[in-house]
């Protein structure tokens, strides 16, 4: 899992926080209460945040493939498949037409992201609420978040609040500028962006990589004084 990383990506020490410089000082409200809604094409648009406890528990180790091209190895996250949550919850109680092939999704701090369901499904996929047996902080992504080891980390939504069912991505917009935002983003394929090839945004996002972390701890420490 760690020894040969993928295409492009380069091991980090730690796990920073990190995303889009215009969420570096966004912070959920309530970091400690698990909200989750479902909506979009369903029959009943409900909040489902306590049916989670329904669910089994998992544990997993699994790597963090930032799109900029670093990857934080060997984490070990806690939570609930999405594909549980999606047969034994969503399905039965929200019932999301049988058509919908996308998913939605949106957190606390305003971030957003977009998945095929099919994606979503793969048993890797979890709605994870601990890292490294603890329960997640506010900088990676309280009180719950998406863990999508596949694609690069931009999927992995931090501070989930909302999941929308759709026939079609018409419903989506991006939360940064188009070509940064892949539909699927499989870091396998180095779907890093679209309508540029990956080798060359890892050229263009490499330089962003430590000023964005020092943002991020920066507006973190103020956030927790």
């Amino acid at each position: 899992m760690s020894s040969n990383l993928p295409p492009g990506q380069r091991r980090i020490e730690g796990f920073p926080r990190f995303g889009l410089t215009r969420f570096a000082a966004r912070f959920p409200e309530n970091p400690n209460a698990v909200k989750l809604e479902v909506g979009g094409e369903v029959e009943s648009a409900l909040d489902l945040s306590a049916a989670l406890r329904e669910l089994p528990r998992v544990e997993q180790v699994s790597d963090f493939h930032c799109v900029t091209t670093w990857t934080a190895t060997s984490l070990r996250w806690g939570g609930w498949r999405y594909a549980d949550f999606h047969e034994r919850v969503a399905v039965s109680r929200a019932r999301p037409k049988s058509s919908a092939r996308f998913v939605v999704l949106k957190a606390a701090d305003g971030g957003r992201t977009i998945l095929p369901l099919e994606h979503l499904l793969a048993e890797d996929v979890l709605l994870a609420d601990t890292l490294n047996g603890e329960p997640l902080t506010v900088a990676h992504g309280a009180p719950l978040r998406l863990v999508a080891p596949a694609h690069y980390g931009y999927k992995s939504l931090k501070h989930l609040c909302r999941i929308e069912y759709w026939s079609d991505d018409s419903h989506w917009r991006p939360a940064a500028f188009r070509f940064m935002d892949h539909l699927e983003a499989r870091v396998a394929r180095e779907e890093r962006g679209r309508g540029a090839p990956g080798w060359l945004l890892r050229l263009l996002y490499r330089p962003l990589v430590k000023p964005t972390i020092a943002l991020f701890a920066r507006e973190l420490a103020r956030h927790t004084r």
